[in-house]
């Protein structure tokens, strides 16, 4: 099998009501998790590099990594750079064989934003890579995107009509109420999703991503809390909305928080209840095994079917 853009994974997806999950990824262990579930449920897959992975563990490594998972479980996987901030981060991923690239303008002007997303589009383009970009900001804190409550603003739905007619682009994240990082809400969680089906409706044939949409697991928070962690009232979307938004175009859900926080329970257990080891693959393993559980249930029961290869 082979690296694939997400083109024809959002046109099936657009036309059955599920969504792709798109899981970010930062070494080898998290990339097996993901993939052994995909393989498991034969899923579509996308898996995306965000700034903070590739300072940490570098694009070289990464892309190998990846091509491993392939030759591994005879997957067909879309690779995706994550909230590529400019025209040069862009350019380089697609150099380098991602097949997909985010191109982030949404904390330039609406005229600025389509400028830069065009130059994007322009290029992928004529390298056969597909192009995301954004509109409206989500609020929350995830590797090198920061974005308080207070500029954070859903995106208008003739805008983004408007948007996507002048730049091209393939797929358009939406702010409506979700946010990065393990404190998406204060409250009771909400989405917009007037505003959702008011966006489908002007573009129904855009598939639309749901950005900031871990769901910060409850089980997985306890047992992080339980061994010594610190991460009292997170609270994320709850997975009843991401089904429903699932309904109304949302054909990718980005989800990291949620693969940190399986990851990290599991590997201040093992540590806690065993002091006197220190064979890195003791503890890593099962927090490998528990990021395929997790991938597992988001695809079974979250993602409405996305399991339809």
């Amino acid at each position: 099998m082979a690296l694939v853009t997400s083109k024809e994974m959002f046109q099936k997806a657009l036309t059955k009501d599920y969504a792709i999950g798109a899981f970010n990824v930062n070494n080898m262990e998290i990339i097996q998790g993901i993939v052994d579930a995909a393989k498991i449920e034969q899923s579509p897959l996308i898996l995306q590099v965000s700034a903070g992975a590739r300072k940490y563990a570098r694009s070289a490594y990464l892309l190998k990594l990846v091509e491993a998972a392939i030759l591994d479980t005879d997957l067909d996987i879309c690779l995706h750079l994550d909230h590529g901030e400019d025209f040069e981060i862009c350019k380089k991923c697609i150099d380098d064989s991602f097949t997909s690239v985010m191109i982030d303008g949404s904390k330039h002007s609406f005229e600025e934003n389509i400028r830069l997303t065009k130059e994007v589009v322009d290029y992928a383009h004529a390298h056969g890579v597909v192009v995301e970009a954004e509109l409206g900001k989500l609020a929350g804190v995830e590797d090198d995107v920061k974005v308080d409550a207070r500029s954070a603003t859903f995106t208008d739905p003739y805008e983004a009509k408007e948007f996507v007619e002048r730049t091209g682009v393939d797929s358009l994240a939406i702010a409506i109420g979700t946010s990065h990082g393990a404190y998406k809400f204060k409250g009771e969680p909400y989405l917009d999703f007037e505003r959702l089906k008011k966006i489908h409706s002007l573009i129904p044939e855009t598939p639309l991503v749901l950005h900031g949409a871990s769901t910060v697991l409850k089980e997985f928070v306890d047992k992080c809390n339980s061994f010594g962690g610190n991460i009292p009232g997170a609270q994320g979307v709850p997975e009843d909305m991401i089904r429903e938004s699932t309904k109304y175009g949302i054909c990718k859900v980005n989800i990291d928080t949620d693969l940190r926080l399986a990851m990290t329970a599991e590997v201040r257990k093992f540590i806690s209840e065993n002091p006197a080891e220190f064979d890195p693959r003791k503890y890593l393993g099962p927090a490998r095994s528990a990021i395929q559980a997790m991938v597992q249930h988001k695809i079974k029961n979250v993602l409405n079917g996305s399991n339809t290869l």
